[in-house]
């Protein structure tokens, strides 16, 4: 039961390091700088839930995409490790990976009027690397219980990037840019490990003789 739920922990505060809500206060205050407070809660507010259920959705489809395409958890695991890894030395910079967001992108963004979805949710916070990370994650929790389990610690990951942006503000007049650098750093130490580990158990299974 410990182990079950320590594996649990593992993943949570792995998604929680690639979604790395503090690392994307400066450009949520930037697209919501000339907003009425409300309207900035109502947008952090949003984006949480749209991360949350864009998460729970691959947890339990994510799977059946995989077959769909015929791609088997090895291949998937080395190809997202790369994807994170590449995420991960771009934290490591404390900038946004392309993987993440494009210049072209953020430039669309700052012109649009609703951004908690697109580009906040999806894929400045929820991209392709979080997405990626929860596929593998659910697909080692197995059974749907503890799927089940697992969606409900992304419910509660969700509040936490309300909070985070809720209080973008405070947390940014407190920790500034090198402390928001600092966190996302560390969070790019947690990510690259997890890459390295996801390649290497993909590359074992694929090719047993390595273990060898």
């Amino acid at each position: 039961m410990f182990l079950h739920w320590a594996e649990q922990i593992k993943y949570l505060v792995g998604i929680f390091a690639i979604l790395n809500p503090l690392g994307a206060i400066p450009i949520y205050l930037s697209l919501t700088a000339d907003r009425r407070p409300a309207e900035m809660h109502h947008t952090a507010a949003k984006a949480a839930i749209a991360v949350a259920v864009i998460l729970i959705l691959t947890v339990w489809v994510g799977d059946s995409l995989l077959s769909f395409f015929g791609i088997g958890l090895p291949a998937f695991r080395i190809a997202g490790g790369l994807l994170v890894l590449l995420i991960a030395i771009a934290m490591f910079h404390a900038r946004t990976s392309p993987a993440r967001q494009t210049d072209a992108e953020q430039t669309e963004a700052e012109s649009k009027n609703d951004i908690a979805v697109v580009p906040l949710a999806i894929p400045l916070l929820a991209g392709p690397g979080a997405i990626s990370l929860v596929i593998v994650d659910a697909h080692q929790a197995g059974n749907w219980p503890e799927k089940l389990v697992f969606s409900v610690g992304l419910v509660g990951i969700g509040v936490i990037v309300w909070l985070v942006l809720r209080l973008a503000e405070p947390i940014g007049e407190r920790l500034g840019t090198a402390g928001l650098n600092i966190a996302t750093r560390v969070m790019g130490l947690i990510l690259a490990a997890m890459a390295v580990q996801f390649m290497a158990d993909g590359l074992l299974a694929l090719f047993p003789g390595l273990s060898h």
